[in-house]
């Protein structure tokens, strides 16, 4: 079944791509957008028609589930461009705060107790909501994972508004995944990166349901 929300995925980087070709994959419907039209015009020309480039303004407009797939200190100069335009929209916060360490690695680039979803919140225009999502695996995982069988690996996410969970639970299924919520906002720090249940922390891979809630 098809979400009867419109889906907008900002950034053709290697999550925002992934996130995308999954949703076009499944056939379902995406609005891709990007600072580099030529980028998103050719993603969608390539889509079979379910892809529709625009304008980050007009995405922004236009959707109801916002994916901005950015960087993580990049969020707050969205947050300021868009202002009002994402008062009642689902904002879908991929990012991890990590920057490359000098050595070949990562590290991360905020406070060893904070979560990148928790410092988004605070900065969250007024009447917008935020999920943590679609971060918790690595782009490759995220693009090779997609309807795994004989069962779907899970995508965990976290959200403090219950009403909007259902939402973004069919948008999960959608790119081929199984949600599982691990609790509100607070709980982001668990699917980052370094994280329990972040495929680049101690859960280490995709995993299945079963698997997923006995590291609950």
């Amino acid at each position: 079944m098809e979400t009867q929300k419109k889906v907008a995925v900002i950034g053709l980087g290697n999550i925002g791509k992934a996130v995308a070709n999954n949703l076009v994959n499944n056939k379902h419907n995406v609005i891709v957008a990007t600072r580099n039209a030529d980028e998103a015009n050719d993603f969608a020309a390539q889509s079979g028609g379910f892809a529709k480039s625009t304008t980050i303004e007009e995405a922004v407009n236009t959707a109801d589930i916002i994916i901005p797939a950015i960087w993580f200190g990049a969020f707050k100069d969205f947050f300021n461009d868009n202002g009002n335009s994402l008062e009642g929209k689902i904002i879908v916060d991929v990012s991890n705060p990590i920057a490359p360490d000098g050595n070949g690695g990562f590290k991360k680039i905020i406070g060893e107790m904070e979560s990148a979803g928790e410092l988004n919140k605070a900065i969250l225009p007024k009447g917008a909501k935020l999920v943590k999502a679609f971060g918790t695996l690595g782009a490759g995982t995220l693009a090779s994972s997609s309807n795994h069988e004989p069962e779907k690996d899970v995508l965990f996410y976290a959200s403090d508004d219950m009403e909007i969970n259902n939402d973004i639970e069919e948008v999960i299924r959608e790119t081929g995944f199984e949600p599982l919520r691990v609790g509100g906002i607070d709980q982001s720090i668990r699917i980052e990166v370094f994280g329990d249940l972040h495929e680049f922390g101690k859960l280490g891979k995709a995993v299945n349901i079963e698997e997923a809630k006995s590291k609950l």
